[in-house]
């Protein structure tokens, strides 16, 4: 693999957690500030995302975390894709591209219908990542969380297959 360390990705682990947080805090205060509903993600994992029926992922490599990404279960039919963030040290890799192929799956398996984000126009390496992976511009969400969402995205999820 020309040297490089193998990328792993994981389901949620309570060990991680603190990194979940520490990755999406970083990287949300260099870009925009810190809004509540970031708080009641980040701060409880386990109670706000896992329990109601979503997924943390986390990109292994070498045992460290290189980054992670959110799958928030919103109804029978839809997941929000949100809090990805990527170690600074591991950018550049791919790890991205792995959390992505993990929250398809994810939905594929779950037999929901869409998976949704929001996101900012500021960050486009983020919104070119989420267009190669099918996802296409829907309008805003007038009831959104985040007061910087400005751009929301929507991948269709086709029955058994991409």
């Amino acid at each position: 693999m020309s040297g490089e360390s193998e990328i792993r990705v994981v389901t949620f682990d309570e060990r991680f957690a603190a990194v979940f947080a520490r990755l999406n805090y970083r990287w949300i205060e260099e870009h925009f500030r810190i809004e509540p509903h970031d708080r009641e993600l980040l701060d409880a994992p386990l109670e706000q995302i896992i329990e109601p029926g979503g997924e943390v992922f986390f990109a292994l490599t070498d045992g460290a975390v290189a980054g992670t990404v959110a799958m928030v279960r919103t109804d029978a039919e839809t997941y929000e894709l949100t809090k990805m963030a990527v170690d600074p040290k591991f950018q550049g890799r791919g790890i991205a591209n792995h959390l992505m192929h993990a929250c398809i799956e994810l939905a594929k398996a779950d037999g929901v219908r869409t998976i949704f984000l929001e996101t900012h126009s500021k960050l486009p390496a983020a919104i070119a990542l989420y267009r190669k992976f099918g996802f296409v511009e829907t309008p805003r969400d007038p009831g959104s969380q985040y007061s910087r969402a400005e751009v929301r995205m929507e991948l269709a999820i086709a029955d058994g297959s991409m």
